[in-house]
């Protein structure tokens, strides 16, 4: 295996090795279920899915978890705003997230653990740190002693004595450092709770999910990802809580995170008003669109979101569409013997192969693939151009290894799934027997040198979206 990922806890690329051979075992944290998904949580998944995709292809044995955060303030308070229950929040915004989710062409991950099912396993692992000393209890309030964990910061490169409690870290002036974090927290009026040692209570935000991966992948696995947002404080304590908890490491092996997103170069935030829902985006742009968006810039790389860049990954997308549209044309042109011209586009196809694998195995690099996949493109069109102009002969040996490669390509990326159906209509039996009628009397009115009637009947169907090409091969149609 050539796989190299860049390790957030080493800060270079590394070589991957998985911990069982042939297998592969990822967390990827998951969403708080208070609203709907915004574009920010659409680039981890979508990084995710085409991360989990490749490694599929290299023939490993994947097993995919993501969590629900279905516990937590803002679940809480939106409930509370709603006089209604908290898992009502919950659930009808996890089935908002698989909606878009599905849209965007982001496969299930294999196991969705949620907070509110995990809680035996929980309290057991904050039981434990309480038996280690390496946690303490306050009034019912359980907090992780940062000092017992001699490698506190070693994911985030912070040292202890300069960090400060982050967004999430509840303010305490009985902890016995300020960086001691919540594990378990005491239950407060208009909360759920459950059952604890320490009385009723719910667990704090970074236990959850060490619990829930201890859970399902064991006291050591291969990836963890996320956005650059959770390196610290959320993952630094996952690291701390879970590696005193086992008395192993490491707890993770590869941690991944993604760069973040901007809004016309401006961090994006409620209070700017630059603050956007995929469904609201799918509203205008395809689901394609949006993830083509989101791949055709390095995971690890920030991305500036804007009216301006959709459109110019439609007018890509389109490019790229035609070039599926020019292979499944070419496979309904006669068989012809092998020339000159095929031999270049097999060359182009098993190179546009190693280079994208080559592309995928340097820190899972969508950029470079995409840009493999364009150049590909570009062979495509001009031995199709070629054939249709009678200037070489077709060959279906040679169009179907490039349209293996360059599906293959596509489908690990997870685009042109839409644009791939859409053109399949093309085939309908009704709708080509149609257009043939309507070619042929365009073709009649050209014979009589009626070329008003000619041209009428092609800027009509343009009107409606449907192009008419002219070569020495017939009349082809497609859809703009």
């Amino acid at each position: 295996m050539n796989l190299k990922v860049y390790n957030t806890l080493t800060k270079q690329k590394e070589e991957f090795t998985p911990l069982v051979p042939g297998k592969v075992k990822m967390y990827v944290c998951g969403v708080t279920p208070y609203n709907h998904p915004h574009i920010g949580n659409a680039r981890p998944y979508i990084t995710w899915d085409v991360i989990r995709r490749y490694l599929k292809n290299l023939g490993l044995d994947v097993t995919h978890v993501q969590n629900f955060t279905d516990v937590d303030d803002k679940i809480i308070n939106t409930s509370n705003a709603e006089g209604t229950n908290w898992e009502v929040v919950s659930n009808r915004y996890i089935a908002a997230f698989y909606e878009v989710m599905d849209k965007l062409n982001i496969q299930r991950a294999d196991i969705y653990p949620r907070v509110s099912e995990h809680m035996p396993e929980i309290v057991d692992m904050v039981k434990k740190l309480v038996e280690q000393k390496k946690a303490y209890e306050i009034n019912g309030d359980v907090y992780f002693r940062v000092n017992s964990f001699a490698e506190y910061g070693k994911l985030s490169g912070r040292s202890l004595e300069d960090m400060q409690a982050g967004a999430r870290i509840d303010v305490n002036e009985s902890k016995e450092h300020p960086m001691d974090f919540a594990l378990w927290k005491s239950a407060k009026p208009n909360e759920p709770s459950w059952d604890s040692p320490w009385g009723k209570g719910r667990p704090g935000w970074h236990i959850e999910c060490s619990a829930m991966s201890l859970n399902y992948l064991g006291e050591s696995f291969d990836f963890h990802g996320g956005g650059s947002d959770l390196i610290f404080p959320h993952h630094e304590n996952e690291v701390a809580q879970s590696e005193s908890y086992s008395g192993k490491a490491p707890f993770v092996r590869y941690w991944l995170h993604n760069g973040f997103i901007t809004v016309n170069a401006e961090k994006m935030s409620k209070s700017l008003g630059n603050f956007f829902l995929v469904k609201d985006i799918l509203e205008h742009y395809s689901p394609d669109v949006l993830r083509y968006f989101i791949i055709s810039t390095h995971y690890r790389s920030p991305i500036d979101f804007s009216d301006a860049r959709l459109e110019e990954a439609g007018r890509s997308l389109e490019r790229l569409r035609n070039a599926v549209e020019n292979l499944l044309h070419l496979e309904k042109i006669e068989d012809g013997s092998s020339s000159e011209l095929s031999k270049v586009l097999s060359a182009a196809a098993e190179q546009a192969d190693s280079e994208f694998y080559q592309a995928m195995d340097d820190d899972f690099n969508t950029a470079l693939a995409v840009s493999v996949l364009f150049g590909l493109s570009k062979e495509i069109n001009v031995f199709y151009n070629m054939v249709m102009s009678g200037q070489t002969t077709n060959n279906h040996e040679v169009v179907q290894q490039t349209k293996s490669i360059f599906f293959k390509i596509a489908d690990i990326l997870g685009i042109l799934v839409d644009e791939r159906a859409q053109i399949a209509i093309n085939d309908d039996k009704l709708l080509n027997a149609v257009m043939d009628i309507i070619i042929g009397i365009r073709q009649d009115a050209r014979k009589l040198k009626d070329w008003a009637a000619a041209d009428q009947i092609r800027d009509l169907l343009g009107g409606i979206g449907v192009v008419l090409e002219d070569s020495p091969q017939g009349v082809r149609w497609r859809r703009k």
